[in-house]
């Protein structure tokens, strides 16, 4: 998919995660889309699950990538999961919302070696964004052997914190069943984003797909904010009269919060063991 032709589709009966991924914060945590949010559930083709299920898989298959074969993404149609051509790292990454930098003792077939999942969920409905993840970890877990252990380590961040003179976040009066929401799209270079429901927490998970170290909030902000946010993916693109900022920039004139280079304790995921997938 052309980066410049992608359109942010939230979660969705239909949802596709790049393999820059981590589309998953792109996809706002466990969210609904815009629209969905604000159209009556009939007219979904694939209902959620309910929020307290704990998802495995009804059935599913793994395999090794075609050499020959160059689409890499992660989606759902209706209740079908689907993987093509990723390595494990970026499922791991995915499963766990990490950045690479978080993930420690990583054997380098991980890195190399790309692979094919496609299954259902033993639940009947959409899960949403924390549900597929944890279906994930179940499938490293169970399928490659995967065991690992967090620890915390202080770390190059990003801290997410309060700009001088205070937020410009709106709260949000959406109905919090929701969960967050985000929608938009992305063009030409130019991000453009509506959050609802969003805290700040869930917000520096969506914006760690696009910097190269986790954010860490240091806010202090415990309520959930609607919000716009605006900006050039390369700085130095930014030259149009019309072209919004770089996200830094953007981020503390919109919204009135800055991202700030800083070293904090973040998680760390150290890799026990994993092996290469047991047969189908």
């Amino acid at each position: 998919m052309n980066e410049d032709s992608r359109s942010a589709r939230g979660c969705s009966p239909w949802i596709r995660l790049s393999p820059a991924l981590l589309g998953f914060l792109l996809l706002g945590l466990g969210c609904l889309p815009l629209a969905a949010q604000d159209a009556a559930a009939s007219q979904q083709t694939v209902l959620p699950m309910p929020k307290d299920a704990d998802p495995g898989w009804e059935a599913v298959t793994i395999k090794p990538t075609d050499p020959d074969d160059t689409v890499s993404h992660i989606n759902i149609q209706g209740r079908h999961v689907m993987v093509e051509g990723e390595p494990l790292e970026s499922l791991l990454r995915f499963a766990y919302s990490a950045q690479r930098g978080q993930i420690v003792g990583a054997p380098e077939w991980m890195k190399r070696e790309r692979w094919d999942v496609s299954g259902v969920p033993n639940v009947p409905g959409l899960p949403n964004l924390p549900q597929f993840q944890s279906m994930m970890r179940k499938l490293l877990a169970e399928r490659f052997g995967l065991t690992l252990h967090h620890e915390q380590r202080e770390m190059p961040v990003f801290a997410l914190t309060v700009a001088k003179g205070g937020t410009k976040l709106v709260k949000s009066t959406r109905n919090p069943s929701f969960g967050p929401g985000s929608g938009g799209s992305a063009a030409k270079g130019i991000e453009d984003h509506r959050y609802t429901n969003t805290s700040m927490s869930d917000l520096a998970l969506m914006l760690m797909i696009y910097v190269d170290r986790p954010i860490v909030d240091q806010t202090g902000l415990q309520e959930r904010f609607d919000f716009e946010l605006r900006w050039t993916k390369d700085d130095a693109a930014a030259t149009g009269t019309d072209s919004p900022p770089g996200l830094f920039t953007a981020i503390q004139e919109q919204l009135g919060l800055k991202l700030q280079p800083a070293k904090a304790p973040a998680d760390v995921l150290v890799i026990d063991k994993v092996e290469r997938p047991s047969a189908n």
